[in-house]
């Protein structure tokens, strides 16, 4: 059982009398679940026997079963797999996955803390239209009013595996849905005592920085049935640019649980994450030409927290699966960036900011037959409560060399809050070699934000926009077995994306004042229809998908910038169209040869068309997405050796700026233009020493082995011209105990 999270912050800032939404749960139920076989090789050979079960959360203890099963594109990839290929970070793991498009560091979501992933083109700066979990726990600052991962309170060294879900999962999981859920899964209580401690040490060939990634895992299970782990990881060090570019990261976790009985469990867990990331500067063009790793602004950064605390109980039997989950949320984000003028002055901008959230998720399955025909119905509940407190403001100007900031006025300041209440139900049904499933998830949303504007630190004008969402959204997916390895799926459903705070006002100048505006007339809640279909095999060796995909969008929200620099207006970019093709495939040559044991290749490819059906832009590519984006890796294992070489590549991006022109030329400032496609190679060598010392693990290896220079844009407060990473050195070491 898994779950996160931890707060020293009580409950009682929620009222017991805002939780007061009865639901009333009538079902009988179903299941045609397929539970995995434990050994991971043994999966990958042939599909276990089907039982009649109630499967319930099937995030839950993922694994290549359950892919094969879920009636639409799915991967995971776990521990082993990441231990085994060239990944020292989440970004790493992530460009792995079918249809995940990881933006580098750049701009103001260019930390360490932060993530930057887009699926089938949807917008990739700071992740916010897909739903991103921890062990089932969000982990947006506010899952529906501030959804985005400026600060991404995860940590590589503490993940048992990565499930994204791009298809059919919009009735279970919400609100921010369209980019599909992903969900990190930490490393699970053992039965027995066990332990890890390990070091991964990165060295950046561009400017000989250093960075260290230390992680330590402990845990076991009683004989009463009680089980505890700790887990730490961290970040220390330094980046690849030459200077600002200092991150610090602890990452810990208390997870327990307790079986009192075969059926019964609860389990609680506590988190805290705090995370620092200095972050260097856009360059122009000409700064990039001369050297593309300096950094000339030394008072950029970015930092945060977050605890939490999740509760869950569960009861499981052979017809019956019910869990409930509560969580508590309290974090904590600020940032300075600095803006050098023309005339040897800067000011700089600081921008703290307070949320906290409740939630309970109560969720039923029940497995029944109904004629011929093997059912699993599921009905859930999810109510959510945000508080958000908001602070933007600026220095007076001084000497960008020899000055020092002054007090921080204020320019806007806001207070938000979100009630939501979201209840779903599906019922699959299994007949023959056909598993349907039908299902709807209803959400019901109040938001408001309380925004105040200041001229020189004096409130000027104040406004209290509200909004209530009421929406359907149905689903219906359908899986065929056309053989014990080989399954066809289809899918279509409707995802939802609310309102966000600060999507709710902006700021406009009216006479040298800042006057604050409700811009509900002219922006929207974003709907989107989803389509599937596509085919798995797992079997015999072999491992393959294939998923046709095609998201329409009828009215999509766009960050733009009109002056093509610094600060950013929500504005409706109108209809869009995402349509691709996701291809993956592993095979195992083993199964052809004794002689060939151990030799795996892999890989995947995407093609994706991501365009404005509307607008100025209209026929044009959406900005910072790449049609092509591909992975292409083998392996070898041999004794006590393995070997991995790995390959990336992704086509070319638009950056086309916020004017009339959709511009493809660079220009001087380099916060537009076209961003040139590259490849890289990565390659990793380990020995395990257990023969010799057991648990000792030592593995080394080069990322961008032919020190590529690539780069991508950032046209934000930040931005310009940033450079990717150079050729990298890893040594990994680990004992485990």
């Amino acid at each position: 059982m898994k779950f996160t999270h931890c707060s020293t912050q009580p409950l009682v800032k929620f009222p017991p009398s805002s939780l007061s939404l009865a639901i009333t749960i009538l079902l009988s139920g179903i299941s045609h679940s397929a539970f995995a076989n434990e050994d991971q090789q043994s999966e990958t050979q042939t599909l276990a026997t089907i039982s009649i079960q109630a499967q319930g959360n099937w995030l839950e203890n993922a694994n290549a079963e359950k892919v094969q099963q879920h009636a639409g594109a799915r991967t995971i990839i776990d521990r082993n797999r990441l231990d085994e290929i060239a990944t020292t970070s989440i970004r790493d793991a992530l460009k792995q996955i079918p249809g995940v498009q990881v933006q580098d560091s750049n701009g103001t979501g260019g930390s360490d803390v932060s993530l930057n992933i887009g699926v089938r083109g949807l917008t990739s700066r700071l992740s916010p239209r897909s739903t991103v979990l921890m062990d089932g726990v969000p982990l947006s600052f506010a899952p529906y009013g501030q959804p985005q991962l400026s600060l991404v309170p995860v940590s590589m060294g503490n993940i048992e595996s990565v499930d994204v879900v791009r298809g059919a999962g919009s009735v279970r999981f919400g609100p921010q849905n369209v980019g599909g859920i992903i969900n990190f899964a930490t490393r699970a209580i053992p039965e027995e005592f066990a332990g890890s401690v390990g070091l991964t040490t990165e060295f950046a060939t561009g400017t000989d920085q250093i960075k260290y990634t230390p992680n330590l895992f402990i845990g076991g299970t009683f004989d009463n049935g009680l089980g505890l782990a700790l887990l730490y990881s961290g970040t220390k060090g330094n980046g690849f640019r030459e200077a600002n570019n200092k991150i610090d990261i602890d990452d810990v976790m208390l997870k327990t649980a307790y079986q009192w009985t075969d059926q019964d469990k609860i389990a609680v867990n506590l988190h805290h994450y705090e995370g620092y990331g200095e972050m260097p500067e856009g360059l122009t063009t000409a700064q990039f030409a001369e050297n593309p790793y300096q950094s000339n602004q030394s008072r950029n950064y970015f930092s945060g927290r977050r605890s939490d605390i999740s509760v869950k109980y569960s009861h499981k039997d052979e017809l019956n699966n019910f869990e409930v989950l509560g969580y508590y949320v309290d974090s904590f984000r600020t940032s300075d960036l600095e803006s050098i003028g023309n005339t040897g002055t800067s000011t700089l901008s600081n921008s703290p900011r307070d949320y906290k959230y409740f939630g309970i998720e109560p969720r039923y399955s029940r497995a029944y037959n109904w004629g011929a025909m093997d059912n699993e119905v599921t009905v859930g509940y999810r109510y959510l409560q945000e508080e958000s407190s908001e602070f933007s403001g600026r220095t007076a100007e001084y000497n960008t060399i020899t000055g020092t900031p002054g007090q921080r006025i204020a320019n806007t300041t806001s207070e938000g809050g979100t009630k939501a209440h979201a209840i779903y139900i599906d019922n699959r049904f299994g007949i023959d070699n056909w598993v349907i499933t039908p299902g709807v998830r209803f959400e019901s949303i109040d938001t408001h934000n309380d925004f105040t504007a200041y001229q020189n630190g004096v409130a000027t004008n104040t406004i209290y926009p509200k909004i209530k969402s009421e929406e359907f959204l149905p689903s219906l997916s359908v899986l065929y077995k056309a053989n014990e390895n080989w399954n066809i799926f289809a899918n279509a459903g409707v995802s939802f994306g609310p309102q966000q705070y600060n999507q709710l006002v902006t700021t406009r100048s009216v006479a040298g004042k800042n006057t604050a505006v409700s811009t509900l007339e002219g922006l929207h809640p974003e709907k989107s229809k989803n389509y599937e279909i596509g085919t798995k095999y797992l079997g015999n060796g072999l491992s393959a998908e294939l998923t046709v995909f095609y998201l329409d969008f009828d009215k999509e929200l766009l960050l733009e910038r009109p002056d093509n620099i610094g600060t950013g207006i929500w504005t409706d970019l109108g209809a869009t169209s995402h349509k691709g093709v996701e291809t993956g495939i592993s095979y195992d040559f083993g199964q052809l040869t004794d002689a060939l044991e151990g030799l795996k290749v892999y890989g995947n490819y995407t093609f994706t068309k991501a365009i404005s059906e509307a607008g100025k832009f209209e026929g044009k590519d959406l900005p910072f997405y790449s049609r092509h984006v591909g992975n292409l890796g083998v392996s070898y294992n041999v004794d006590n050796w393995s070997i991995n070489t790995d390959m990336f590549a992704q086509s070319k991006q638009h950056a086309p700026g916020s004017g009339n022109i959709y511009l493809t030329e660079e220009t001087a400032n380099g916060r537009i233009g076209d961003i040139a496609g590259y490849s890289t190679f990565a390659v990793r060598a380990g020995y395990d020493f257990s023969s010799q010392l057991k648990g000792l693990k030592i593995a080394g290896g080069v990322k961008n082995v032919f020190d590529k220079q690539y780069f991508t844009r950032s046209s934000d407060s930040t931005g310009g011209k940033y450079v990717g990473q150079p050729r990298t050195f890893f040594l990994q070491t680990s004992y485990d105990f």
